[in-house]
């Protein structure tokens, strides 16, 4: 008999998340390549990923953000003052993120994107070097993405557009 998963027991994975704000005020979202069981609804989100033993969470969210989309022309807006964390469902604990985490805890950064949408590559991201995550993406009103994200993710995401909005706001004030 299969001894069920204690989730208690199950650290955190650690992330960097990133906004990536154009000159209209709207972020990047990018759609993750389908996956069996997940609505294409709710395929979108903002890049994230791990990170690396020793690296800072800054440099991790510059390094998934160029792995993830092939960007490089940034400026750092704003940090977000506090670690933000979702669990995975029941469903998928013990199988997904390698099946060794709980959940995400992230840590978030928005940038101002200062290059052209040219440099934007999300098939063959980080120059090639990278496996691609992203089947297309599109700039987006950030109160959107709570509704595109996974269903789990959902209250992390609003979270986050709480604390963020006001400043990609402040710096698109005309």
């Amino acid at each position: 008999m299969k001894q069920p998963i204690d989730r208690e027991q199950m650290p955190y994975r650690f992330c960097a998340g990133v906004c990536l704000v154009n000159d209209k005020g709207q972020v990047f979202a990018g759609r993750r390549k389908s996956k069996p069981g997940v609505s294409q609804e709710f395929e979108w989100q903002f890049p994230q990923g791990g990170i690396d033993d020793g690296e800072a969470p800054l440099e991790a969210a510059k390094r998934e953000l160029y792995e993830e989309t092939n960007v490089t022309s940034i400026e750092l807006l704003y940090e977000v003052p506090k670690w933000l964390s979702y669990d995975l469902p029941e469903p998928l604990l013990g199988k997904a993120l390698k099946g060794k985490y709980r959940g995400q805890q992230q840590r978030w950064f928005v940038f101002r994107f200062t290059g052209d949408d040219s440099e934007i590559n999300v098939t063959a991201p980080a120059n090639g070097t990278h496996r691609a995550e992203f089947s297309e993406w599109a700039w987006r009103d950030i109160g959107d993405m709570p509704d595109l994200i996974v269903p789990f993710k959902k209250e992390l995401y609003e979270q986050l557009v709480t604390l963020v909005r006001p400043q990609i706001e402040a710096e698109h004030q005309v």
